[in-house]
């Protein structure tokens, strides 16, 4: 057919060209246009709903804490994770592209990874916004100024990017000899590494270990301060109080679930799954991608009283 004719043409040895072929769901191609449908209402909730969170969070004066600035912080990282691979995702659905530029497919990953990171790093200081919030809370507001914040939040940016431009610049200059089809319907750093016959040992090691002090830390981090947490917690009388404090908390764990779920999963797919349809590894890599900043927005609109009642009577004014 017309599609496998393209890649034949592409990873031809004759082929001289700096393009990879983007794999959609391979074998379904005549449901493209159903199959754009859902994920089309994805990409729109994505957006709609992290926006609309960031706009009640800026016209509301009552949200202007800590806690709401890193969910600002969390919307962000989202709608731009939305943003960095609707054009690639839907194009393929839409048959509008099916070839992506070496340089596109690197600044592509530079960003999924940055902001893969990014996302980690806000949910760590969530947490630590909310061990403070209950474990110290006569100094909560002395201890997170509007100053600390600014800094966490260009300390949080820094280490997202900094850390993989390296890894990132080398893709440019390896020597990509075998066929250039991509696993995913967007770019990866170990997709590449994949196709690549340069030397890789330099960004196979140095992302093991970004991995391992970012995600892996992160992670640690996190279960440890709900191990204060919880703590803090069942040293409270009264069961009225233990019972708040726990609320406040429950929006932050999905979140974190959201987040670590889908990685652990495509990451045992990419290891012990090699057996399965290939239809189940693009699926996989994009709920890693899609998951997180989809359901965000809900959890927090419905867990967050401040925000539920907010958005409530945003919508009622709109219908009036």
């Amino acid at each position: 057919n017309y599609l496998r004719s393209r890649m034949i043409a592409l990873v031809s040895p004759s082929t001289n060209s700096s393009s990879f072929l983007l794999t959609g769901f391979s074998g379904l191609e005549q449901q493209y246009p159903w199959i754009s449908v859902p994920f089309s209402t994805i990409y729109a909730v994505v957006l709609l709903g992290n926006c609309l969170v960031l706009y009640v969070i800026w016209t509301e004066p009552s949200l202007h804490q800590p806690m709401f600035y890193f969910l600002a912080m969390l919307a962000i990282t989202d709608l731009c994770m939305g943003l960095s691979t609707v054009n690639t995702v839907l194009g393929i659905l839409l048959g509008l592209i099916q070839k992506i530029s070496l340089d596109s497919c690197i600044t592509q990953a530079y960003f999924i990874h940055g902001l893969s990171f990014m996302e980690s790093s806000v949910l760590l200081t969530m947490a630590f916004d909310r061990y403070i919030a209950i474990c110290n809370p006569l100094r909560y507001s002395s201890i997170l100024t509007n100053s600390r914040i600014i800094k966490i939040g260009l300390t949080i940016l820094g280490r997202s990017f900094f850390f993989i431009t390296p890894p990132i610049i080398c893709l440019k200059y390896f020597h990509y000899c075998r066929p250039h089809i991509l696993s995913h319907s967007f770019c990866l750093h170990q997709d590449l590494l994949r196709l690549a016959c340069s030397d890789i040992r330099f960004n196979s090691y140095y992302a093991l270990m970004l991995v391992i002090c970012t995600l892996l830390l992160d992670a640690v981090l996190i279960l440890f301060s709900y191990v204060l947490i919880l703590k803090s917690v069942l040293a409270i009388a009264s069961r009225e109080e233990r019972h708040k404090s726990f609320q406040t908390c429950i929006s932050h764990v999905c979140a974190v679930l959201v987040f670590y779920i889908p990685i652990i999963s495509l990451t045992m797919v990419h290891r012990f799954g090699k057996h399965l349809s290939p239809v189940v590894h693009v699926l996989m890599g994009n709920i890693y991608i899609l998951f997180p900043p989809l359901m965000n927005p809900i959890i927090y609109s419905v867990k967050i009283q401040q925000i539920r009642s907010r958005m409530l009577r945003l919508f009622s004014l709109k219908i009036c």
